[in-house]
Parts: C-alpha cells; structure tokens; sequence
C-alpha cells in the first residue's frame, strides 16, 4: 500500500525534507536532500480541483457544471490554491484614468509621470 507524499510534518505542522529514495527492484537507496514542486503542498481534493479546471481548459463555467458548484465557490477554491502555492490573490488596484488626465492638465504631474502611471494601470 501506498500513501500520499507528506509535505509538512504531522507534529509540528512545519515543511518536511524529502532526503530518502529507494527502489524496491534493485534496492538502491539515495540520501540527500531532495526538493518537490510546488504542487505537492496541494491537497487531495486541491489537486481533484486542479485536474477537473484543466480538463475544462480554465473555463470557469464547465468547472461549474461539472462540479455542481457556483462560480463564487470555483474562484474561491482558485484562489486557496494560488494562495496555497505561495502566490498573491491581491488584484493591482485600479487605476482611474481621468485623474491622472486630471493631474496632468492641473500640472501636478509631468507627461512622463502620466505616461508610467497609465503603464503601470495595464
């Protein structure tokens, strides 16, 4: 029997190492420290999530009818998962374009000031 891939430590909850292999056909054993991907740090039903968004190709409402779940419940679930893989799910505030143009007519901010700021809003 088998068993999943532990990441963190049942004891203490901090991230385990990976520092032994070993092949049951010829016996080799390998120690060292090994790393994992990230995605091992993804649970069971994190990585059922992950498998059914992609056989949907990212389409949020197939993901929706074939997990029987509502679209705020599948973004949800994305985020937990970008957050699980160490990642923001902090969207970049938005920028009003009107006051920057508003800015600039006043001359509190230069053309170039402008131009980065309109830059950074994409």
């Amino acid at each position: 029997m088998t068993y999943p891939l532990l990441t963190n430590c049942p004891v203490c909850s901090k991230a385990l190492k990976i520092t032994k292999l070993h092949c049951n056909h010829c016996q080799t054993t390998i120690e060292n420290e090994f790393e994992v991907s990230r995605l091992a740090a993804l649970g069971q039903e994190q990585l059922h999530f992950i498998e059914i968004f992609l056989k949907c190709r990212g389409n949020i409402k197939e993901v929706e009818k074939e997990l029987g779940i509502s679209y705020p419940t599948v973004r949800g679930k994305l985020d937990e998962i970008i957050s699980t893989l160490g990642y923001s799910t902090q969207k970049k505030p938005e920028i009003d374009k009107s006051k920057i143009v508003t800015m600039l007519e006043k001359g509190e901010i230069t053309a170039e000031k402008a131009i980065q700021l309109l830059k950074e809003g994409e």
